[in-house]
Formats: structure tokens, sequence, C-alpha cells
């Protein structure tokens, strides 16, 4: 049965063949650097971390919930634009901005999910 989900597994999956086909060079450096790097210019600036040092996990997650945002107001006004009839705006970038949205809400979904059943997992270990 399918409801319009994406499966994360298969976006994970996607997201390894990917990084399989860059140069094992490329790979290695940016694992050196940093080695969680976001999308140069998909995501909105919220805060400057030191290059030196990863970012930590509240950062990373407030710059995910920051993109999810920045998505769904992007959408919406490409839609509402569209309502309105501005030339400019077709069709396929409304439904690939409400997609993106869609998409990135879900995998939000989905990492909250996750978090959730980790902490209730560790707060019912015994001592």
């Amino acid at each position: 049965m399918n409801t319009g989900r994406v499966d994360i597994n298969q976006v994970l999956n996607q997201m390894r063949a990917i990084k399989s086909q860059l140069p094992a060079s490329h790979v290695a450096q940016a694992n050196e650097t940093n080695p969680v790097q976001p999308l140069q210019g998909s995501l909105p600036s919220t805060q400057m971390v030191d290059s030196n040092e990863p970012p930590s996990f509240g950062e990373m997650f407030k710059s995910a919930i920051d993109t999810v945002n920045h998505h769904q107001k992007e959408s919406s006004k490409l839609s509402d634009r569209y309502e309105r009839g501005d030339p400019n705006v077709d069709l396929p970038e409304v439904m690939i901005a409400l997609e993106k949205s869609s998409v990135s809400f879900q995998a939000m979904t989905q990492v909250r999910n996750k978090m959730v059943e980790a902490y209730k997992d560790i707060m019912n270990m015994p001592l």
C-alpha cells in the first residue's frame, strides 16, 4: 500500500550512490575537514561554525529545521505567485518546490520519530 510518503531508506541509498560516484580524493578530503557538510547555497545560513570543529547536534538539528521551514516558505510563495497568474512562474517549478517541501518535511518527521524512539529506549533501560 503506497501512502505517498517517501521511503527514507530509498533516499539514503540514492545519496550513497551519488557519494560513490564522487572521486575518492574529494570524499576523503571532505571527511577529513568536516564530516557533515551542508549543500552550499541550499540552506539558509543561521550560524557560522568553526570549520575545524564538527557542528554540534543542536546546530545540525536547528539547521535542518530551518531548511524545512525555508522550503515550505519558498513553495508557498511560488504557489501564491502561480495562483495570481505571475508569468515568470510555471507549473513544473511550483510542483518541484512543493515536492521538495514535502520530502524535507517527511524526512524531518522521520528523524524526529527516531529520536523520540531512541529517547524512550534509553529511558526504559535498567540502571
